[in-house]
């Protein structure tokens, strides 16, 4: 029975599907033809669009390669209609370009805005609940960054692209901060044990604490907190 189905199985139907193998031939030219119009309207974005994309960036080159792609191997898209769609595509980005250097409500339509996520060691937690960053993966990002407790950070911002920039304080002016490393905050406290410099769980307010209940954050009015950590950045 397997030996029927192996004979009686279409391996040209398989490997070509319904097109003939004259068909091959037409890929390879629309290929290179789409492979040089890509070349051609990256080059006509400039390096601008092939950096870091912001959302806005990302929106044209997601358009520019189903442009592109389609007609590379589907017989009924013609090229000229491709290349019409990647003029359009190139046009508006130019126009779009244009307008944002020109009005600065646009670019902020378009490309948001820089956000300040630290401040002095501490979260900027209203600025911070309008991104979606789990702490992990922020506290990963840090991490990567040399950094391992808050209070060596002065301000960390993230820019339009999605990256985080980090400013340091001086050596001489880190301060206690909430700690980065992994598990850090696996073992909150409620109550004090030892006196000793403490950081609260959710917003990185630092103070020093006595033996006793912790009491609520003058910050965030949490009650959870992790024993705070002053050790210098290592370069």
């Amino acid at each position: 029975m397997y030996l029927s189905i192996f004979l009686n199985f279409s391996w040209k139907e398989f490997f070509l599907g319904s097109e003939d193998l004259t068909f091959m031939f037409e890929i390879v030219l629309r290929t290179i033809i789409m492979f040089l119009t890509i070349i051609i309207g990256l080059r006509v974005l400039g390096k601008r669009g092939v950096k870091q994309l912001s959302v806005f960036e990302l929106v044209v080159i997601i358009g520019l390669g189903s442009a592109a792609g389609d007609p590379m191997f589907y017989k009924d898209v013609g090229i000229a209609s491709s290349i019409l769609v990647f003029t359009i595509i190139i046009l508006g980005y130019s126009l779009l370009t244009h307008l944002i250097g020109r009005f600065k409500k646009i670019e902020t339509l378009l490309e948001g805005k820089s956000i300040c996520l630290i401040e002095e060691g501490v979260f900027a937690i209203d600025n911070f609940k309008k991104e979606n960053l789990g702490s992990d993966e922020f506290f990963s990002e840090l991490r990567l960054k040399g950094v391992s407790h808050l209070g060596q950070i002065e301000t960390a911002i993230e820019e339009t692209s999605g990256d985080i920039s980090v400013f340091f304080y001086d050596e001489k002016d880190i301060k206690f901060g909430l700690p980065v490393m992994p598990h850090s905050l696996d073992h909150p406290l409620q109550n004090i044990d030892n006196d000793g410099h403490y950081s609260c769980t959710f917003c990185g307010f630092t103070e020093e604490k006595n033996i006793g209940n912790a009491g609520k954050c003058k910050n965030c009015k949490r009650d959870n907190w992790v024993k705070a950590s002053n050790k210098k950045r290592i370069t």
